[in-house]
C-alpha cells in the first residue's frame, strides 16, 4: 500500500513538474511575443511621428485643396513618403483622411514615381473602426493583425499630421508586414532560447528541491515523533513498574494485616497500619510543584522509582517554566541522567543510596545538575560515546545509549555537559545557553 502511494506521489509530482514547466515556458513565450509586437509598434509609432512632423505642411495643405488631382504637390508628398518608407523598411506608408468616426479614406501612398498606381484616391482603408474612432478623436492608434486578401497580413500604426496651429489636417499611417514581425520575433525568441531552457530547469530545480525538502522534513518529523514516543514510553514503563511494585507491596501488607487479625493480634495490626500510614504520607510527599507540567510529572515518576529502590532523592527546582528548551528535549536530558543515577546508586547498600537533582534557571543559561552516590567512573572521557557503558549487557539489552543521546540534545542547543566522578559520588552538569 505504501509503495503504491509512493508511486502515485512520484507520478503526480512528475505530472505537476512537467505541467508547471510547460505553462511557465509557454507563458514566457507568449509574453515575449507580445512584448516584441508592442516594442515594434511603439518604434514605428515614434518613426511615424518623426515622418509626420517632417512633412512640408504648406505643400500638403495645397494638395488638400484638391485632393483628387495628382498635381505637383501630390508627387512631391508621394516622393517624400516613398523615401521614408524605403528608409524605414515598411510595407506601406501613406496618408489618410478621417472625417467620421467609422471609416478612413486613402489619399497618398509612398511609392516610386515609376510604379503604376495600384490604388484609387478616396478608397476606404482597412483600418478597423475602433482605431478610426481613436484617430477621429485626435489620438495615435495601433491596430491588431489585419488580414488583407489583396495586400497581405500586416499591422497598422497611425499618427496625426498637424499644421503650425496644432490642428489635425490628416493622418500618416504605416503598415508593418507580419513577416517582418515574425522574423524579428523569431530572432528574439532564438536569442532567448536559453532563457526558456533556464526557466524550465529552474522550475524543475525548485519543485524538485521542494519535494526533497518535504521528504526530508517528513523523515525528521517521523524521527522526532519516534524519539518522543520512545522517551514517553520509557517514562510510562517506569511508572507502570513503580505502580506494579506498590500494588505488590499493598497485597503483601493486606496479607500481613489479615494474618494479625486472624491471630487476634489487634495491637500488632494497629501498629502495622500506623507504619503503613507513615509510608503513605511519604508517597504523598512525592508530589512536586513545578511550573513545567511535564517536568513535574517526570520528577514525580523518577522519585517514585527511586523510592521503590530505597533511594533518597531530593530536588532543587527554580520557579521557571524552562520554555527555552523543547519539552521532549528536556525530558530526554533529565530522564537519561536520572536513570543512570538510579542505576549507579542502586549498587550501594540502602543507607548509602542518594540522588540530588537541581534544575536552575540563571540569567544566561539553564543548569541541570544530577549528583548520585555510586562507584567512581574511571574513564569519564568515554562515557558519551555511543555503546560505551560501565555495565555489562543483560538479556541482550543495548547499553551505552543514554549519555550519547543527552550529548546530541545538548549539542543541538550549543550547550555543554560534563561528568565529574570521585570516590562514591558522581555529578553530571548540563548547561543550556539562553
Amino acid at each position: 500500500m505504501k509503495k503504491r502511494k509512493l508511486k502515485l506521489i512520484i507520478v503526480l509530482s512528475t505530472v505537476l513538474l512537467v505541467l508547471f514547466t510547460t505553462v511557465n515556458v509557454y507563458t514566457s513565450y507568449v509574453k515575449m511575443k507580445e512584448t516584441v509586437e508592442e516594442t515594434i509598434a511603439n518604434q514605428n509609432l515614434e518613426a511615424a511621428k518623426s515622418i509626420s512632423a517632417a512633412i512640408d505642411i504648406d505643400t500638403y495643405k495645397k494638395y488638400l485643396k484638391n485632393p483628387t488631382v495628382k498635381n505637383e504637390y501630390y508627387w512631391e508628398i508621394r516622393s517624400y513618403l516613398n523615401d521614408a518608407r524605403e528608409k524605414l523598411g515598411a510595407l506601406y506608408l501613406y496618408t489618410i483622411e478621417i472625417d467620421n468616426p467609422k471609416v478612413s479614406t486613402l489619399l497618398i501612398i509612398g511609392l516610386p514615381n515609376e510604379v503604376e498606381d495600384g490604388y484609387i484616391i478616396g478608397e476606404v482603408c482597412t483600418v478597423p473602426e475602433e482605431q478610426v474612432k481613436r484617430a477621429y478623436d485626435g489620438k495615435t492608434f495601433v491596430t491588431g493583425v489585419i488580414k488583407d486578401p489583396v495586400n497581405g497580413t500586416y499591422v497598422t500604426v497611425g499618427v496625426p499630421i498637424k499644421d503650425e496651429l496644432n490642428k489635425v489636417i490628416g493622418y500618416l499611417a504605416i503598415d508593418i508586414s507580419i513577416h517582418t514581425l515574425n522574423d524579428i520575433k523569431a530572432e528574439v525568441l532564438e536569442n532567448n532560447f536559453f532563457m526558456f531552457v533556464f526557466n524550465g530547469v529552474f522550475i524543475f530545480i525548485v519543485i524538485g528541491s521542494f519535494l526533497l525538502l518535504q521528504r526530508w522534513y517528513q523523515k525528521e518529523v517521523a524521527k522526532e515523533v519516534g524519539d518522543t514516543e520512545d522517551t514517553y514510553q520509557a517514562q510510562i514503563n517506569t511508572l507502570i513498574t513503580s505502580v506494579s511494585s506498590l500494588r505488590h507491596d499493598f497485597t503483601n501488607h493486606i496479607q500481613v494485616i489479615h494474618g494479625f487479625l486472624q491471630l487476634d493480634e489487634i495491637d500488632l495490626a494497629q501498629q502495622y497500619l500506623l507504619s503503613l500510614s507513615k509510608e503513605v504520607e511519604a508517597i504523598e510527599a512525592i508530589k512536586i510543584n513545578v511550573d513545567h507540567p511535564s517536568l513535574s510529572i517526570l520528577l514525580q515518576t523518577k522519585k517514585l522509582a527511586a523510592k521503590n529502590h530505597q533511594i533518597n532523592m531530593d530536588f532543587t527546582i527554580s520557579d521557571n517554566s524552562f520554555d527555552k528548551i523543547k519539552t521532549t528535549d528536556l525530558i530526554k536530558i533529565l530522564s537519561n541522567l536520572i536513570d543512570n543515577a538510579i542505576e549507579a546508586a542502586n549498587d550501594l547498600p540502602e543507607n548509602e543510596r542518594k540522588i540530588t537533582i537541581s534544575c536552575i534557571a540563571e540569567d544566561t543559561h539553564y543548569r541541570f545538575e544530577i549528583t548520585n552516590t555510586g562507584q567512581k567512573i574511571l574513564q569519564t572521557e568515554y562515557v558519551f560515546k555511543q555503546g560505551y557503558s560501565t555495565k555489562e549487557s543483560v538479556n541482550g539489552k543495548i547499553r551505552g545509549q543514554g549519555l550519547f543521546i543527552v550529548k546530541e540534545v545538548v549539542n543541538k542547543y550549543h550547550g555543554t555537559i560534563s561528568i565529574k566522578s570521585r570516590e562514591n559520588v558522581t555529578t553530571a552538569i548540563v548547561r543550556i545557553p539562553l
